[in-house]
């Protein structure tokens, strides 16, 4: 766009708090951003004033902008976020690993609570962690349930007694489904076992010191050995006490350090006064101040992770949006805190010396990483002489065993690196027998007709599309797009024996040096689509072979073999599973999970 429309779109910005989206001449989002005043904000960027180099090279890109009027800045901050993550623009700090952690569930709305482990949070329950470095939390709950016998089982307690089950006859239950166990004893356990959870160790250590010594005493060293381990554990995690802070501290320590093209966040996690642990991620180092970065990765990381009651923070923030933010997500207060004396400053002045370190070591892996994506996404639209920068590339690939179980998948990479968000799997429907190139044909067909539809939201535009194999695969899809009239989206094929790469632009293959990145990338995509859709077919083919094998045991019909292979997926699944197990699949009861146990057993 001519810097004259440019600036004729800036004298119509409004003087509302909002969302500003900025366009590159392609019309790639490269760079999203919140205002409390939009003409204020925007009209910055134009400004002839000095900025950082990132920032100096985001506004040369600008061809376009536009914006979304919002009710409030907090609204904006929401649908910033929504936007960042849906273009993962270039110039914006992205939370790529976006990996969650385990919690410790007790499920306290039930009569009779048990215990489970859980990643997602929801407000029907007591929740303790989350348990990061290293923290095996099977090992937290089964000294929950041989210390205090609370159950870790789902089983639905009924006025019906049941036959009390495993656990209770090792000493890891005390059975209240089967009326073993007062309603008012077992809650004095789930008492013990919240205090354990919330770190008073003291109590279950003693009991599995006594245990330990009497299995000692009976030679049954086994058992002993396995409960001197979970004691080290206790220990191990009674170490990660603060000893100078309160117990009821719930906070995270955020810092970031950053050279200007990189940047490292690092987070300290405390929980009731214990160090949960700790996590470095490395960013590219986004076109803003580092508390704006700060700022904006916050919101993307507590989109999907708890927060807690205090965030400790060194950089100067938007506190007053920061908490109305937290508020919104959580409706409850939230303490944004700036110490200066005492623990709390010290293990700042750690977060910092673990952002500072940690990009110190990594600022060759991470300059390696953006040789392996986007720089290698820049180098194919120069070797190969792209339309667009491949910012989303797709690629597909058949699989089946003479023509039975016909699959399709389509991995996504976005600024080359694997969006399993956005992976889709295809069964054949049209083609009979093993032809792939009419099955690559419908694939293609299938996921190209959504471009233009209600469903483009749900499947991008891409800008380039990748098939597994050589001119002979191009050009089936070439027809589809053809017949499509698409003409806007990148068609390219690489042969598998020589990596050679076919373009819809020349009848001579181009050939790629194989210590090239831009080479590699398409190597790491081709391979993916292909272990995706080994993956798929696998899992069909399994399940078919499940369910035909169900049909020679006597007394299992369509709807139980439709259980079992719910419950269980595979037959390697339902082979390993103990009688109990097949039980619990609906319908099929024990006299009949007996019998199928027999059953294979006599198979193998």
């Amino acid at each position: 766009m001519a810097e004259s429309v440019v600036r004729e779109k800036l004298k119509l910005l409004p003087d509302q708090p909002g969302v500003y989206i900025m366009l590159d001449k392609e019309g790639t989002v490269i760079y999203v951003g919140k205002a409390r005043v939009l003409k204020n904000r925007v009209r910055q960027y134009f400004q002839n004033s000095p900025k950082p180099a990132k920032v100096q090279a985001m506004v040369e890109s600008i061809a376009d902008f536009a914006y979304v009027v919002t009710p409030s800045e907090v609204d904006a901050l929401a649908l910033e976020n929504t936007y960042i993550k849906k273009h993962k623009p270039k110039y914006n700090i992205l939370l790529k690993d976006d990996k969650t952690y385990p919690y410790i569930k007790v499920h306290t709305r039930e009569e009779f609570p048990h215990i489970s482990i859980t990643r997602r949070l929801k407000k029907d329950g007591k929740y303790f962690g989350p348990f990061m470095g290293g923290v095996n939390c099977k090992e937290i709950v089964d000294v929950a349930a041989k210390v205090y016998n609370i159950r870790t089982c789902t089983t639905a307690i009924t006025e019906k007694p049941k036959k009390p089950c495993l656990n209770y006859h090792l000493g890891r239950c005390l059975a209240p489904c089967a009326g073993e166990c007062e309603k008012q004893e077992y809650a004095k356990r789930v008492e013990k076992t919240l205090s354990f959870l919330s770190g008073n160790y003291e109590e279950a250590e003693g009991i599995l010191r006594e245990k330990m010594a009497r299995f000692a005493e009976e030679e049954e060293f086994e058992l002993a050995l396995d409960y001197r381990n979970k004691i080290e554990m206790l220990c191990r995690l009674g170490q990660r006490r603060i000893t100078s802070m309160p117990k009821d501290v719930d906070a995270d320590i955020w810092a970031i350090a950053s050279n200007g093209l990189y940047a490292v966040i690092s987070v300290l996690v405390t929980r009731g006064g214990i160090m949960r642990g700790s996590r470095n991620f490395s960013v590219d180092a986004g076109a803003g101040e580092r508390g704006d970065m700060l700022m904006s990765f916050l919101t993307q990381y507590y989109a999907s992770h708890e927060i807690p009651h205090e965030l400790i923070v060194g950089e100067e923030l938007d506190d007053e949006l920061l908490l109305a933010y937290c508020f919104r997500r959580t409706g409850r207060n939230v303490t944004v805190t700036r110490p200066k004396l005492g623990v709390k400053k010290e293990l700042l002045a750690m977060a910092c010396g673990n952002a500072e370190e940690y990009l110190e070591k990594s600022v060759s892996a991470i300059e390696h990483k953006n040789d392996m994506t986007t720089g290698a996404c820049e180098r194919l639209k120069e070797l190969l002489a792209l339309n667009k920068y491949p910012k989303r590339m797709e690629c597909y690939d058949i699989s089946n065993i003479s023509g039975v179980d016909k699959v399709g998948s389509m991995v996504v990479f976005t600024d080359g690196e694997a969006d399993k968000t956005q992976y889709r799997r295809f069964r054949i429907k049209t083609v009979e027998g093993a032809d792939d190139f009419a099955s690559l044909k419908e694939v293609l067909l299938r996921r190209l007709n959504k471009l233009g539809s209600d469903e483009e939201e749900r499947f991008p535009r891409p800008q380039l599309i990748v098939i597994d194999g050589g001119k002979g695969q191009l050009s089936a899809v070439k027809e589809i797009f053809d017949g499509l009239r698409i003409d806007d989206i990148d068609l390219i094929s690489l042969a598998k024996k020589e990596e050679e790469v076919f373009t819809t632009e020349s009848t001579e293959s181009v050939r790629i040096d194989r210590r090239d990145y831009a080479l590699k990338l398409l190597q790491r995509i081709r391979d993916e689509a292909h272990r995706f859709a080994i993956t798929y077919f696998r899992n069909l083919h399994s399940k078919r072979s499940l369910s035909s094998l169900l049909e020679e045991i006597g007394g299992i019909g369509a709807k139980k073999r439709a259980a079992l292979m719910e419950k269980f997926g595979t037959i390697d699944k339902v082979m390993q599973a103990s009688e109990q197990e097949l039980a619990s699949a609906q319908g099929i009861g024990k006299e009949l999970a007996a019998k199928i146990k027999n059953y294979l057993n006599n198979l193998s």
